[in-house]
């Protein structure tokens, strides 16, 4: 048997060194199925508590270790932290492991630093700062949520998903003896916890999020939709079923593909997988479609609880560069919408910035659109120009849609 760190090792060095997206790394990296469940649990729970353990490294080190050894004081750290491991078995395995890395100078330290690691010496910061290490959640983002929310923003930053949600096509019924909750959507159910089986693969169902699915229950019924930012395709198939043809659109060819493979295994035969820059003037797409779905690219966000790695290095300057964006594919898709169509845009994020505020500024610029009020059953709060769905009250994330109508 290998190694127990060395699997949840390389996916993380891949996320902390690679900027790889942990999804992406997990489906890519071979792990030892024996033991797939715990490696997975601990790259979760490393990056779930990231600030966290990068805190308790600040603590006891004198001098910041690099890149490697950090990644195996975290993974260490946090087995004896949070899953309560004993203190020999974590400080052997860690200290092995950095040996068969090549790293034998290291183990030393990481050795000492581990058994001199004492859990009650670390002192988080007071006030938005050690919320901040407490929830992960970068502090300029809790600053913005404070100035919107107020205390209400601890439980929005805190919030953790309620569990794997699943939109079943058909045989849902086999599957409701487990546990699970009900959401406010027809055949979307809630699982603490959901292996993927052979339905799977014949299409009985997938696993989409109750915001995305708030989403796509927002759009109405069409013959002709646009999905500008389509990718991997859950938002194309689901609509599949309310409009005649959807034309689902992403930049990168392999994209592209996971666009084309969700619509075969699902069986949405009346989506169109193109590969295009949505930022870029098409001609031939002027005022062609009745519906246009501008789910833009953003922080993420609102699906922290979700994907961890989304909140490492996030900072202001990265939000102004995605506003930046998100108005440009915007402005541009709005050259498609025939009149009297309805307009789009959504987010899988919380902050009021890259919500509203793209929303506003598109508004200010585009007189020939104004908004139209939307709702929704899924919980959620009425803002400037759309709705938005908090994690708190939402399963654990967070989405935003406005609508909008050229006149």
């Amino acid at each position: 048997m290998t190694n127990p760190f060395y699997d949840p090792y390389r996916l993380l060095s891949r996320v902390y060194q690679n900027g790889a997206h942990l999804k992406i790394a997990l489906a890519e990296e071979p792990i030892e199925e024996l033991h797939r469940a715990r490696t997975v649990k601990t790259v979760y729970g490393v990056l779930e508590n990231d600030g966290y353990l990068s805190l308790c490294i600040r603590t006891f080190a004198p001098k910041t270790p690099k890149a490697a050894v950090r990644i195996v004081l975290k993974i260490a750290l946090y087995h004896l932290v949070f899953l309560k491991k004993p203190r020999y078995m974590v400080t052997d395995t860690a200290a092995d492991l950095l040996k068969k890395l090549g790293k034998e100078g290291t183990a030393g330290f990481a050795n000492a630093f581990l058994r001199r690691f004492d859990e009650t010496k670390v002192v988080l910061p007071e006030g938005d700062e050690g919320l901040s290490v407490k929830s992960n959640f970068p502090l300029f983002a809790i600053k913005m949520l404070r100035e919107k929310y107020g205390e209400r923003t601890e439980q929005i930053v805190l919030a953790r998903s309620s569990g794997v949600a699943v939109r079943f096509e058909r045989n849902m019924e086999n599957f409701l003896d487990r546990e699970h909750l009900d959401s406010p959507f027809e055949g979307v159910k809630i699982f603490r916890s959901f292996a993927r089986e052979e339905g799977y693969d014949r299409g009985d169902y997938t696993f989409q999020s109750v915001g995305s699915v708030a989403i796509c229950e927002a759009i109405e019924p069409c013959e002709n939709l646009l999905d500008a930012c389509a990718a991997p395709g859950g938002k194309s198939v689901l609509l599949s079923k309310k409009c005649s043809h959807i034309t689902a659109c992403d930049v990168h060819p392999h994209r592209v593909s996971l666009i084309i493979s969700y619509c075969s295994r699902m069986g949405a035969n009346n989506v169109t997988a193109l590969e295009k820059d949505s930022a870029i003037f098409d001609p031939v797409s002027e005022k062609h479609f009745d519906g246009v779905l501008v789910d833009a690219p953003c922080t993420g966000l609102g699906t922290v609880s979700e994907n961890p790695d989304l909140a490492l290095n996030k900072t202001e300057e990265d939000l102004a560069s995605l506003q930046k964006t998100q108005l440009e594919i915007l402005s541009n898709c709005s050259n498609y919408v025939k009149e009297g169509g309805a307009l789009y845009y959504s987010t899988c994020s919380v902050l009021p910035p890259e919500n509203d505020g793209t929303v506003k500024k598109f508004l200010a610029e585009h007189s020939a659109f104004s908004i139209e009020k939307i709702g929704s059953p899924l919980m959620h709060e009425i803002t400037e120009f759309g709705l938005q769905f908090l994690p708190d009250t939402a399963f654990g994330a967070g989405f935003y849609i406005a609508k909008m109508r050229r006149k």
